[in-house]
């Protein structure tokens, strides 16, 4: 029986297996292969130290990512804290809501924005309105709001499409966190801002750092939030490859700028694995 169920395990994880090396394991090969070659073929490191010329891109890549993870952390831990407490019918509801802009397509998400940050959009006119009151009220000299093309509409158009992917980890820690726990620090005196700093937030840690991660990473090598919102003020690292393999057929500089954010990824899914127990990742 031992044997026969391990045949049988095997037998139902050999797709997976396959689908791992088509698409993950040789992809992976390819990017690393063309990362170190020149057009002939022959090993070189000449497309690594053409890197540096796209130092400045890189770290604003990460610094808009960072501020668009840490905006997200800040709005999704209050709601996937407040969506823990409540009773599973509007547990399902409030995840439904959360879900449901991921339903419609991830461009046209994006290209939405543009109408409502264009300057005769919804929300750059409500703003405007405001701004031409004050200055009629007060006499003062509010120049007129623009929103569209700026980086603070690239980071607006990062938040609104990776929330849930920080929303829904912390939320899912949180509903597995042990109730004992909590009131034990009940017991034992603590209010209720002592049971939240001491109990409840190194517990969701798990959940705070997988949100992090699936939203820091797409942050940074994001394109087309920035193609759209951000204008050709706004060129991030993904914007640079996609030149380099669309445009400038430069498959080898593409590939080396492809695996520095690949080597991000391995490191973002190592410091998740360093502070995640065994059921502190989750799945989406």
């Amino acid at each position: 029986m031992n044997k026969k169920s391990s045949l049988m395990s095997r037998l139902a994880g050999a797709p997976y297996i396959v689908w791992a090396a088509l698409f993950i394991i040789v992809p992976l090969c390819m990017v690393a292969y063309y990362a170190f070659t020149d057009s002939n073929g022959v090993f070189t490191l000449n497309n690594l130290s053409d890197i540096g010329k796209y130092a400045d891109t890189f770290i604003l890549s990460i610094w808009l990512g960072l501020l668009a993870t840490v905006i997200c952390l800040v709005v999704a831990y209050p709601l996937a804290y407040i969506m823990a407490q409540k009773g599973p019918e509007k547990q399902s509801s409030m995840t439904m809501l959360i879900m449901l802009p991921m339903w419609m397509n991830f461009l046209l998400r994006t290209y939405s924005w543009m109408t409502i940050l264009e300057d005769n959009g919804l929300l750059t006119t409500a703003l405007n309105f405001i701004v031409d009151n004050i200055n009629n009220l007060m006499g003062a000299e509010l120049s007129p709001v623009h929103l569209i093309n700026t980086r603070g509409a690239v980071v607006v158009g990062m938040v609104y499409n990776f929330l849930p992917y920080m929303i829904l980890p912390i939320y899912t820690v949180m509903l597995k966190t042990d109730r004992s726990l909590v009131e034990a620090a009940q017991d034992l005196g603590g209010n209720k801002l002592d049971v939240f700093r001491n109990v409840t937030i190194p517990l969701s840690v798990p959940g705070i750092v997988s949100g992090f991660t699936m939203v820091f990473v797409p942050s940074v090598s994001t394109f087309y939030i920035s193609q759209k919102l951000g204008g050709t003020g706004t060129i991030l690292i993904g914007d640079i490859i996609e030149t380099q393999f669309q445009t400038a057929n430069n498959f080898h500089l593409g590939a080396s700028l492809s695996f520095v954010l690949m080597i991000l990824i391995f490191i973002c899914l190592a410091v998740m694995n360093r502070f995640s127990d065994d059921d502190g990742g989750v799945i989406i």
